[in-house]
């Protein structure tokens, strides 16, 4: 069944039974069919405050998978993470009740937008959709969001808005950005990830060029100008493509950039003309890219000079984003999610230029099928912290077939600490920082509860050692 198809059942009195209801990416979608007039169930394998708010709003939610669940739902919507060979998703399918996944739910709902801005890239993604986030709400237009990461402005990752507007991030992994209805596509970057999925960086390319292709011809592809593996993916592209860069010609760019304590502040150049001038209270060059792609989306859009630069200097950052979180032994704790070799290039370059006596990064790679795949990069990249200890890898939804360990990386990496558990990690950290020291807490595992015992004065819990 088509997304078109499912738009059309998504009506007042349709029954929608949300398969992991409770989850970051679930709610807010449940809200939004809610606000619409979808009836809906849900399910969740546990007890949460996302669950006791849609309850409160009347909606019925089942602890555990059961196939009895799903009776009486006209459709199911279930996340990724949710398989086959769960009982509600079998129960659905033996009776004949169409099941779609959660992004095919998400393009239904933005193709009754007017702008539907989406942000993609192997990088950069929750960053440039807070600051188009950001300066949609300076510009008034009452926008429905949803980031991938907690926006403090916002209190959580989501808003529901009543007008026209809604910015999204895309995520490219599993191709389910193609079931998105964007009229205004941001492209960041084009690089290789996701490996267990895609088989070749020529793949990823082919899967962005899709999601370009969706654009209608009245929209727009924003797209980097410095990179060329994403222009190459965009060349001949039968859209309007306006360019972001700092290196390359583009119809976006920056001028007079300086920094003033690591931070950027620059005027943005459109079509040669000047917009506004950025101040923007997030270090590093990528910052800046990512301001002129928010820039570019919002131009194009026709929302003002005056309302880009009041979203931009508004933006103190996202959660896990180069987040600071306080002081250990006099040395300052951020925590990042980068999990990435390309991603830890960015943090480090940025890092270097604040001012430090050393860089100590504790890092905690994020699936056994991207280290393997990076593995060299990763030896690159966390050689260059004066020291750097690395926690075990964090699975996810994948198990160790190969056998591969965060003790190889350590192997490769001079004065590298391996630590097996979060709170041995935490014991190095603090055993080594100094006053002047920047401390780094990264990955998109669960290193950032790190980060917290750290700063807390009362290190990791009892109860967790």
């Amino acid at each position: 069944m088509s997304v078109s198809q499912l738009k059309a059942m998504l009506r007042p009195g349709c029954h929608a039974h949300l398969v992991g209801v409770g989850g970051v990416s679930m709610f807010p979608l449940a809200e939004m069919l809610l606000e619409r007039g979808v009836v809906v169930t849900g399910s969740d394998a546990r007890e949460s405050d996302h669950v006791a708010q849609l309850r409160a709003q009347g909606v019925a939610v089942t602890i555990g998978h059961l196939p009895e669940s799903v009776q009486g739902a006209d459709l199911v919507i279930r996340t990724a993470a949710v398989h086959d060979d769960n009982p509600e998703i079998a129960a659905a399918r033996s009776a004949g009740i169409p099941v779609f996944e959660r992004a095919q739910a998400l393009g239904a709902l933005m193709s009754d937008y007017q702008h539907a801005l989406c942000v993609a890239g192997t990088h950069g993604k929750t960053t440039t959709t807070s600051m188009c986030a950001h300066i949609a709400l300076e510009a008034r237009l009452d926008p429905s969001i949803m980031i991938g990461g907690n926006l403090p402005v916002l209190g959580s990752g989501y808003r529901i808005g009543k007008r026209d507007t809604f910015v999204l991030e895309a995520c490219e992994y599993c191709n389910s950005f193609l079931s998105f209805r964007p009229t205004v596509a941001v492209i960041l970057n084009v690089e290789e990830d996701h490996m267990d999925f895609f088989h070749s960086l020529e793949e990823i390319q082919t899967s962005f060029r899709t999601f370009a292709e969706l654009v209608p011809e009245d929209g727009c592809v924003v797209a980097n100008a410095d990179h060329p593996a994403t222009m190459a993916a965009l060349y001949g592209l039968e859209r309007e493509l306006v360019t972001f860069g700092l290196e390359q010609p583009a119809r976006v760019t920056a001028r007079n950039l300086l920094f003033e304590e690591g931070l950027p502040q620059f005027d943005i150049i459109c079509d040669g003309a000047f917009l506004c001038h950025a101040e923007l209270s997030v270090p590093g060059r990528h910052n800046v890219m990512n301001a002129l792609a928010a820039a570019a989306a919002s131009w194009f859009m026709g929302v003002s000079g005056a309302a880009i630069a009041a979203g931009l200097n508004a933006y103190h950052g996202a959660e896990r984003r180069f987040e600071y979180r306080g002081e250990v032994n006099g040395a300052k704790v951020y925590d990042d999610y980068a999990h990435h070799p390309g991603e830890l290039h960015t943090l480090f370059s940025m890092a270097e230029t604040l001012p430090h006596k050393r860089i100590l990064c504790a890092f905690q790679p994020h699936t056994y099928s991207r280290t393997v795949a990076f593995f060299d990069g990763f030896v690159e990249e966390l050689s260059r912290p004066d020291r750097t200890v690395l926690m075990e890898i964090f699975p996810a939804r994948e198990t160790n077939t190969t056998g591969i360990s965060s003790r190889d990386l350590a192997q490769r990496i001079p004065g590298a600490v391996y630590c097996a558990t979060l709170e041995e990690t935490e014991q190095a950290l603090r055993s080594l920082a100094q006053p002047g020291d920047l401390v780094l807490t990264v990955g998109a595992g669960e290193l950032n509860r790190v980060a917290g015992w750290l700063v807390s004065g009362q290190g990791a819990p009892s109860s967790s050692l």
